[in-house]
């Protein structure tokens, strides 16, 4: 079984210790959501799925933002070309369209050799039963306050539909 189901092997017990870079480039290190709950996703703006993820993350981010909660997208074009623009028309896109207040980071790669290093630890934390590649777009992983996946969904999972499990992630049970 090789290629991108293939499992990833990482150092790393925490999504705190990577650094990504922000739509223009500039490194970010992910440590500074340390006791944060945070659901990374890979995006696209030219998917089917486009239109209820953006939608139904924005409206999960205005709900939590407040509470300890932070989505991280990452646009990626691996999956039939649908962000073919630069990582700034990606932000673009989502702070214009969508009204997201989340970061968009600089398009990666999720799958393959060149899969940036944060996926490979995203994927190798919660593998799927056919191995641990993203299948499509707006894949999520939720993680917890100390850097460790909880869950991943796939890409037909609604964003509203984890909105229970991010607050019991919160600690809020109400």
């Amino acid at each position: 079984m090789g290629g991108v189901f293939s499992s990833e092997v990482v150092k790393e017990t925490s999504v705190h210790e990577f650094t990504v870079k922000d739509s223009v480039g500039k490194d970010v290190d992910l440590s500074i959501y340390r006791g944060k709950v945070l659901l990374v996703v890979n995006v696209a703006s030219k998917c089917g799925f486009t239109n209820k993820n953006y939608t139904e993350l924005t409206e999960l981010y205005s709900r939590y933002k407040g509470k300890d909660f932070e989505i991280l997208a990452f646009p990626c074009n691996q999956f039939l070309r649908q962000e073919p623009g630069s990582s700034e028309d990606a932000k673009d896109f989502a702070c214009t369209r969508y009204k997201a207040e989340y970061p968009i980071f600089q398009k990666i790669r999720v799958n393959g050799s060149s899969a940036a290093p944060v996926y490979k630890f995203l994927k190798a934390s919660k593998p799927t039963l056919f191995g641990s590649g993203i299948k499509w777009n707006f894949t999520k992983f939720l993680v917890g306050k100390e850097g460790k996946v909880i869950s991943r969904y796939g890409p037909t999972t609604s964003p509203l539909r984890i909105e229970n499990d991010i607050k019991k992630a919160l600690g809020d049970l109400s």
